[in-house]
């Protein structure tokens, strides 16, 4: 692959101002993220263009570098020369195996990441937002910055820093690692449980998510330092919102406005199977689909109109059980540490672990599956 380099003309607040920009000769991809800027243009104005395959500045060959400054900026790309599309479609093509989620959304928290824009993951705990985000980053080779706002319990210390003191040097300010995080470019930063962070927090991204701002302020005093966020970084929240998730906060709706949101909901029996299957390759095929339907069950439940249960089974605890079993836990013992902790017994045989326990025992082969009474471990074979 070789790269060639043109002239542009910013746009927006930087109309007038050129820029070097480098594109795949053979796609015809905007690539320039993937140089450093001045490299790029000191090869251009030495004349030369870079082979990729070895990595090196070799000289100008005739038609390999277009040294034209266009007269206006460039009209918008039409669906067949859409470069955009063109590195999505190849997102695609490198997304994880043992990830599932839907073309179209996959498609869009890439497309956040590629434009440097700010993506907020919603959907119920344990469906695998936070490991979309860094599939997200890892597949389009970003640096990842990763801050759980949820166990955060000072987030002025942990989003600006704090100031110290010292005998040598006396008072000084020790800035973050967040704030370093936000001045390298095209980097992801993850923002994990936003639902679940202080206030102050909020408080404080609100000019860092901002897109008219994208600024971060050290302290609230006159002519206090201010700290850009640089160019092509992109912020990926994840959030759980619903009235199950009591320790979670009210989100302002100013904040949820600085991010566009993508749903990332539980996996299809068929896409868990195949994950359990995955990522325990010994674990009986039978078991495997016994612990997917558990769970979607529990979900098609909680969906119901006169829900029995209030709380679906998540693809973390169906993996934590398909651990047990390859490690020779029966599917009873499975449910007996792993599901029915999550219910309530109140209520009686109306409760929400009797409705868990019928459930389980359909899958159960020990004879009890028309029966509430709890099999014996020895006795729960599968």
């Amino acid at each position: 692959m070789k790269i060639t380099a043109k002239v542009a003309l910013g746009q927006g607040s930087k109309k007038n101002v050129q820029s070097i920009r480098a594109y795949d000769t053979i796609s015809g991809a905007d690539i320039t993220s993937t140089i450093t800027y001045m490299t790029l243009r000191n090869a251009f104005n030495a004349g030369k263009w870079l082979d990729n395959s070895s990595g090196k500045w070799r000289q100008i060959e005739p038609g390999k570098i277009n040294h034209v400054k266009p007269t206006s900026v460039a009209p918008p790309a039409t669906p067949a020369d859409n470069t955009v599309m063109a590195l999505l479609n190849t997102c695609v093509e490198k997304r994880p195996a043992s990830l599932y989620c839907q073309d179209l959304t996959w498609k869009f928290i890439c497309r956040a990441v590629l434009k440097g824009r700010n993506i907020l993951l919603t959907g119920p705990t344990g469906c695998g937002k936070s490991q979309t985000a860094i599939a997200a980053a890892k597949t389009l080779d970003r640096e990842l910055f990763y801050v759980n706002l949820g166990a955060t319990q000072d987030p002025r210390g942990t989003l600006i820093g704090n100031t110290h003191f010292s005998k040598e040097v006396g008072t000084y300010f020790n800035e973050s690692a967040f704030v370093k995080a936000i001045q390298v470019p095209n980097t992801v930063i993850l923002l994990d449980e936003v639902s679940r962070a202080h206030p102050e927090a909020h408080n404080i991204l609100m000019t860092v998510l901002d897109p008219g701002q994208r600024y971060l302020r050290l302290d609230e005093a006159t002519n206090t330092p201010t700290i850009k966020v640089a160019e092509g970084v992109s912020f990926i929240g994840t959030a759980n919102i619903g009235s199950e998730y009591t320790a979670t906060r009210v989100m302002d709706r100013a904040l949820i406005d600085r991010f566009t949101i993508a749903e990332i909901p539980f996996l299809t029996s068929f896409e868990e199977c195949s994950l359990i299957q995955q990522i325990h390759p010994t674990i009986d095929p039978t078991a495997a689909v016994a612990l997917a339907e558990i769970a979607l069950q529990t979900r098609n439940e909680v969906r119901s109109d006169s829900a029995k249960i209030q709380t679906p089974l998540s693809t973390r605890s169906v993996l934590e059980m398909a651990d047990l079993l390859v490690d020779g836990f029966t599917l009873q013992e499975c449910a007996e540490v792993c599901i029915y902790p999550l219910y309530s017994q109140d209520g009686g045989m109306q409760s929400e672990r009797t409705f868990v326990k019928q459930v389980v025992q359909k899958f159960v082969n020990d004879g009890t599956s028309d029966s509430l009474t709890e099999a014996k471990p020895e006795e729960a074979t599968y």
